[in-house]
């Protein structure tokens, strides 16, 4: 029984390139095992085995530009000791093929060095914004020498083969297309020309013979496949399915309904037909290019569509797949963890050589620092971290981040009366983390103050109307922020962070302030960068669009980011204090509860002022309870009379 040659699926665009190869030939892979990963303009996907089996033959390498229905890969059934005779027996027929071609790459490699140039990258006179190489530099098969940026994607330029840099053809601001120079290379060897020929001949012969007509006919046939669309992030959790297998479905109808940590959203039916198979589940963790349902539209004939998934799981389809994934949770769990963890390191700024190589070790490449230009990932970064990690797991284990803390026991509630579980969404859960490991990793102390706003208030008041002639409405929050950006530049080390071992402090040369806002789903702190540069009427614009935002949920990352100081106001709801939790790795955090009229002794008599609580809580291994005081003092008097916000 001949091999079979498993082909690109329908992967929602003309073509992409080829980036990784996640096998080689011998490797035994299980249903949904990622086999190559392929990027276009718009985003990068992994494409799955369609059924378990043992690779025999790669048909294509990296840099390659697929599309639909191009040779992939030959698989042979899983355990089918007999099937792997055949296939090398199949290949003397193509074998005298290459000998034939083999002098041609021979002398394409004699040429020391070689030419890199700009794969398929779906678009035109993409921008150079990174140059990750140096003449002279040594290069690895896969190292990225270029990073492009379109104003879809980011992209790298993987290097096709390994060798010394020679020559860089290109600059920072170049704008480049398919086919244009981007380095030449001297390589090392000639084994890298060929390469890239062994497959073309292997996948000429067996093209014929392993009879490409029942694949293309599902194609063809009326069982459409439904993908993720761009929805602008990766990996977002499924948290309804709103069809079922038989369902009749309209072009635009709701299939599922996926929520990120900003925004809930539906992926609508691109076709009316009726629902022939669900491929995905509530929880699943989905990103564009994913397959969700099968779909056979109305003009289709129902007999080709079940020969999709019979090639895929021969005869027996039914029955097999069912034992198949029965045991397959017991031994492909590890690959199925390696999936998701190359999923999520993709949305870090590394080449797929330095993933591939976080893959092998097991690294998550959230929790590597990148010491590369623009932060970018290096192998060094990756070795660096298995090394200090191997390093940790010596030393006797300290009880830091919550260890050795016995849990909460748990408790049947429902035995004392009607109670009701409510799931929390992502937000709350990701927030819960955090609030945890500050405050499990933050010495905490909370230094409480009033400040006198009788003035502030009566002049905000004033300029009302100037404000809604600005176009916007003026708070107390501005007055707040420009105060707090006064004493930061003043007392630096509130706008600092405690380095990652604890050897030193970290002070920031910038004041970015968070404010935390309140939302329907959880509570979310939007960052407003360079505070100490902008003025009231820009402070107050930028709360108000910001808070709306956060809302609405359609804050960027990047909004929510780089905050060295951080203001939680309660005032517009009430209390007298509270204790804020720092938000680590900031080193304090700023509470503001509702101001309230008091009697003040002026020396003479008591005067009626408006006094705001202030609670400021802050990192002891950072700050002293003295420079807390001193900080409380100095804001109070800046809103007292903020005038002194000029001197």
């Amino acid at each position: 029984m001949s091999d079979e040659i498993i082909k690109i699926p329908d992967i929602g665009s003309g073509s992409a390139e080829v980036i990784e190869i996640c096998v080689a030939p011998g490797d035994s892979v299980s249903a949904d095992d990622s086999l190559i990963v392929l990027e276009s303009d718009k985003a990068s996907m992994e494409v799955p085995a369609p059924r378990d089996g043992k690779i025999t033959e790669i048909l294509l390498n990296v840099g390659d530009s697929v599309s639909e229905g191009d040779d992939m890969l030959k698989m042979a059934a899983a355990g089918a000791a007999a099937e792997a005779a055949p296939s090398p027996a199949a290949q003397p027929e193509p074998t005298p093929a290459p000998a034939a071609p083999a002098p041609a790459p021979a002398a394409a490699a004699a040429s020391s060095v070689q030419d890199v140039l700009i794969p398929d990258i779906g678009a035109e006179n993409v921008p150079v914004i990174e140059i990750c190489v140096a003449v002279g530099d040594e290069i690895s098969e896969e190292d990225s020498l270029v990073v492009l940026e379109s104003d879809k994607a980011t992209m790298e330029v993987p290097s096709p083969f390994s060798g010394v840099v020679k020559e860089i053809c290109v600059k920072e601001g170049d704008e480049m297309s398919q086919g244009d120079l981007v380095v030449k290379v001297e390589t090392t060897g000639g084994a890298a020309a060929p390469a890239p020929q062994a497959p073309a001949p292997q996948a000429a012969a067996p093209a014929p013979a392993a009879a490409p007509a029942p694949a293309a006919a599902p194609v063809a046939g009326g069982v459409q496949e439904v993908t993720v669309p761009d929805i602008g992030a990766e990996d977002v959790p499924v948290i309804e399915i709103c069809v079922a297998v038989g369902d009749e479905v309209a072009e635009e109808d709701s299939l599922i309904v996926l929520e990120s940590d900003k925004a809930t959203m539906e992926v609508p039916s691109p076709f009316a037909g009726v629902v022939k198979e669900i491929c995905v589940k509530e929880g699943d963790k989905l990103s564009q290019g994913n397959l969700i349902v099968k779909v056979e539209t109305k003009g289709g004939a129902v007999a080709p569509a079940p020969a999709a998934p019979a090639p895929q799981a021969s005869a027996p389809a039914a029955p097999a797949p069912a034992a198949a994934k029965a045991p397959a949770p017991a031994a492909p769990a590890s690959s199925q963890k390696l999936v998701e963890l190359e999923k999520a390191n993709r949305n870090f700024h590394a080449g797929p050589a330095v993933r591939r190589l976080a893959r092998e070790f097991g690294v998550n490449l959230e929790l590597v620092k990148g010491t590369g230009p623009r932060s970018r990932i290096l192998k060094e970064d990756v070795q660096a971290f298995v090394k200090a990690k191997l390093a940790e797991a010596s030393k006797p284990q300290a009880a830091t981040g919550g260890a050795g803390i016995p849990p909460v026991p748990g408790q049947d509630y429902a035995k004392w009366g009607e109670i009701e579980e409510v799931a929390l969404n992502r937000l709350r859960k990701v927030a819960a983390q955090n609030f945890q490991r500050s405050w499990l990793n933050v010495p905490h102390v909370t230094q409480f103050d009033e400040a006198d706003i009788t003035e502030l208030e009566a002049f905000r008041k004033a300029n009302k109307a100037l404000a809604e002639a600005q176009g916007t409405k003026l708070t107390p929050l501005p007055f707040f922020l420009k105060a707090v950006a006064y004493v930061l530049k003043e007392m630096p080390v509130f706008c600092s962070s405690l380095s990652e071992d604890g050897e030193s402090v970290i002070y920031k040369k910038y004041i970015n302030i968070g404010v935390a806002v309140d939302t329907p789903d959880g509570l979310l702190v939007p960052v407003i960068k360079n505070v100490d540069q902008k003025g009231i009427w820009d402070l107050s614009r930028e709360c108000i669009e910001l808070a709306g935002k956060a809302r609405d949920k359609k804050l960027k990352p990047a909004e929510m980011q780089g905050g060295c100081f951080t203001i939680s106001s309660l005032g517009s709801v009430g209390g007298t204090a509270f204790t804020p939790i720092v938000n680590a790795p900031e080193v304090a955090i700023l509470g503001i509860s509702k101001a309230a009229m008091k009697p003040v002794w002026n020396g003479k008599d008591f005067d009626a002022r408006l006094m705001c609580p202030l609670s400021l809580s802050y990192d002891h291994r950072v700050v002293n309870g003295a420079d807390a005081a001193r900080f409380t003092t100095m804001l109070g008097n800046l809103l007292a009379d903020i005038r002194r916000l000029l001197l």
